[in-house]
């Protein structure tokens, strides 16, 4: 609040097009802002991968607009790459109720951090994301000591590079995006590059871990219509054979995706590309080479 950029004055005698002008120049700034970071998302990544290999697990938490946007990206994992609900998880303080309550008082109870983090077991195996645009919210700074204190890996994701979890972090993500453009409102710019940088985090992440094939969603778990339909897209896209081909080898695999396009593209048995597929913790491409 005490940065104040004066053109943001006014702007309830602004017309509607002059507002919206003015929330896009400023959102323009956001990228550049991700981009000064990149470095540090890239040892993020790293860290989070070789914890999830060891069977570690992600966790994020927050207050308000943070914890929820925690909660959102953990949520949309388990569709997206076909992970266990486990694997990456999200805390906000006010529990359930918070998501769509206003409980931002929480956000000082310190000592709820530490019984919300035993709740869940968080231990040394598991990398826990603090994210606050402050840096300096109670109940994500005592989580983050608590989670030093027993061993697991400590991200912060903020929005001022003078937050108190820059020095407590090993890894600090410090989204510098400038004042909002209504002051204190970091559900705006603030809550976009937050929101930027767990996609990054999740999907980079996944990635690595073989959870695509290319750019394709193979990890996707075919439980609708809709997504029966994207994964005859997918083994489309990976195999480029006709859709008779496709539809008959996705019978035989049950919708697997990544068996069905082993099999179709090395001609293989179902058992043979599930062989290649254990072997290679279920990255496809490297069953195939295996192959």
């Amino acid at each position: 609040m005490k940065e104040c950029n004066e053109k943001k004055f006014n702007l309830d005698k602004l017309s509607t097009f002059e507002i919206l002008r003015k929330v896009n120049d400023e959102d323009k700034k956001i990228a550049v802002a991700i981009e000064k970071e990149l470095s540090n998302i890239e040892k993020a990544i790293e860290t989070l991968v070789l914890r999830l290999e060891e069977g570690g697990r992600l966790f994020y938490i927050g207050s308000g607009t943070s914890g929820k946007l925690g909660v959102m990206d953990a949520s949309e994992c388990p569709p997206t790459f076909g992970v266990d609900d486990e694997m990456v998880q999200g805390i906000i303080s006010g529990g359930r109720e918070a998501l769509s309550g206003w409980l931002e008082h929480t956000e000082d109870d310190p000592e709820l951090a530490i019984l919300d983090l035993k709740q869940v077991n968080v231990n040394e195996k598991d990398v826990l994301v603090g994210v606050t645009a402050s840096g300096n919210t109670p109940y994500v700074v005592r989580a983050m000591e608590y989670a030093k204190e027993i061993g697991c890996k400590t991200i912060a994701l903020i929005c001022n590079s003078k937050g108190k979890l820059k020095d407590i972090c090993e890894i600090a993500i410090a989204i510098e995006v400038g004042p909002e453009i209504i002051l204190g409102s970091t559900r705006m710019k603030a809550g976009t590059a937050q929101k930027m940088v767990l996609n990054m985090l999740s999907t980079v992440a996944m990635i690595k871990l073989g959870k695509t094939y290319s750019n394709l969603m193979v990890n996707v778990r075919p439980i609708n219509i809709k997504l029966k339909q994207r994964v005859r897209e997918i083994v489309k896209l990976a195999t480029d054979k006709d859709d008779k081909l496709i539809e008959e080898a996705l019978e035989i695999c049950e919708y697997d995706p990544k068996v069905c396009i082993i099999k179709i593209k090395k001609d293989v048995t179902v058992e043979k590309a599930k062989e290649a597929l254990e072997k290679s913790k279920g990255n496809v491409a490297k069953a195939l080479e295996i192959l």
